[in-house]
């Protein structure tokens, strides 16, 4: 059956599957020019197809071997592209980082779990280039906006769950990662549209069945699997989450149980509601966040304290 939208479910699809925060997908990006762009760099297979990321770095030689940024983009798992990920990383390239944003099977083509074996893939393949990319294999981040942050957030609790490993290469290389940024990123299918959400998601056609391959509410298993919430534990890596608190696609409960699971484990997690922001949000406050987390967790910098603290 073909799912018949509104027009306000029509348009919050729209903002879901065509790029988040003004950042351009599928043209071409300038970067800038302090910073290096190498384009469709093949990390693996997803399948019977050839995989591909993109990669930015900063053009002055670095000292030490770079820390790592991974971009995974959203687009609710059945479209978007890799393009959307440079400008938010052309920042953090900027600041020394070397920076990645990769793509993934779409749900069309192959229902979960294919989308977190291509992004384990990318990980380790990161991990097997560590010394001719001059990186340090031990400082890998990863950041994620709506699916492409349910990725992010699967990569830091299954780090120990072999059974997502795939065979898209460098098999013996480790698929953990050592920081996460999830932007508005879902964790229990089951439960956005008791939460209120504005686009429906139960039916049997939306993002998220699609995904895991049949209705939600008829596959609670498979939601199950699919939850960065059913793994985690007390080794996971240390998470930054942010999400508007206005947000009608992907209400922000979903980051708070989140929340509540990393720090029931004990694991380190810093949340950041956006006020009034909606399904999506832009401004340098915004990356800055993301900057200050990343030099902390990857570098060892403290953020410095405002005035009066």
């Amino acid at each position: 059956m073909k799912w018949k939208m509104n027009g306000v479910a029509a348009f919050l699809l729209a903002l879901v599957t065509t790029g988040f925060n003004g950042f351009a997908q599928g043209r071409p990006m300038s970067v800038p020019g302090d910073v290096e762009l190498v384009s469709n760099v093949v990390f693996g297979k997803g399948g019977d197809r050839e995989l591909k990321m993109d990669l930015l770095k900063p053009k002055k030689a670095a000292a030490e071997p770079m820390p790592v940024v991974v971009f995974i983009f959203g687009g609710a798992w059945r479209t978007g592209s890799k393009e959307s990920g440079i400008k938010p990383l052309s920042v953090l390239a900027q600041k020394g980082y070397f920076c990645v944003s990769i793509e993934y099977r779409f749900s069309q083509e192959a229902i979960f779990p294919a989308q977190l074996e291509d992004c384990k893939t990318a990980i380790r393949f990161l991990r097997s280039k560590a010394a001719e990319y001059h990186i340090n294999p031990d400082k890998i981040g990863v950041w994620g906006m709506s699916s492409g942050a349910h990725l992010a957030a699967l990569l830091g609790t299954t780090g120990d769950v072999k059974d997502f490993e795939g065979t898209g290469g460098a098999a013996e290389f480790s698929s953990r990662v050592n920081a996460v940024v999830d932007w508005f990123g879902p964790t229990d299918f089951t439960r956005m549209d008791a939460a209120g959400s504005k686009m429906k998601h139960d039916p049997a056609d939306s993002p998220e069945s699609r995904l895991v391959g049949g209705a939600i509410q008829e596959n609670k298993d498979k939601c199950a699997k699919a939850s960065p919430l059913t793994y985690v534990t007390s080794d996971d890596p240390p998470f930054l989450i942010m999400h508007g608190d206005r947000d009608p696609v992907v209400p922000i409960n979903q980051s708070e149980l989140l929340v509540a699971a990393l720090t029931k484990a004990k694991v380190k997690c810093v949340f950041q509601p956006v006020p009034g922001g909606g399904h999506g949000f832009v401004g340098p406050q915004h990356e800055k966040k993301v900057l200050e987390f990343f030099d902390e967790q990857l570098r060892g910098i403290k953020p410095k304290p405002k005035v009066g603290e």
